[in-house]
């Protein structure tokens, strides 16, 4: 069984899980909250539908994700999943199995090109 951390706890090596409502039934409800992840490199090790029990096409997903919330992509992903889902419960985090096995992020989904692109947004002059 895993030994579940606080998010300001654990390393950049952590599996993180969580649980994402969707707000309505309609097509592509899951890719949205699937190209959240994929856009900014977040790897899933694990995801399950359930249905809510609320109404009939209400489902929530379980996520398990690897990274950290210390992870700009990672923060940036859950704060996406936060703006297009009804509701996302973070669970907690745990030491990921091989984390020895770290594998490189694709380019531009580092910590750094995450600042560099908020450095240019504000360069622009909004804010």
């Amino acid at each position: 069984m895993p030994a579940w951390s606080h998010p300001e706890h654990g390393s950049k090596e952590d599996v993180w899980s969580l649980v994402a409502f969707i707000r309505d039934d309609h097509t592509g409800a899951l890719l949205e909250v699937l190209t959240e992840f994929a856009v900014r490199g977040v790897n899933l090790t694990r995801i399950e539908s359930r249905p809510t029990g609320e109404l009939l096409g209400r489902y929530c997903f379980s996520v398990d994700c690897e990274g950290h919330l210390a992870d700009a992509r990672v923060g940036d992903a859950l704060a996406a999943l936060h703006r297009i889902c009804a509701d996302v419960r973070y669970l907690g985090s745990y030491p990921r199995a091989g984390a020895a096995q770290n594998k490189p992020l694709p380019p531009g989904r580092d910590d750094t090109a995450f600042a560099a692109a908020a450095d240019w947004v504000r360069s622009l002059g909004g804010g």
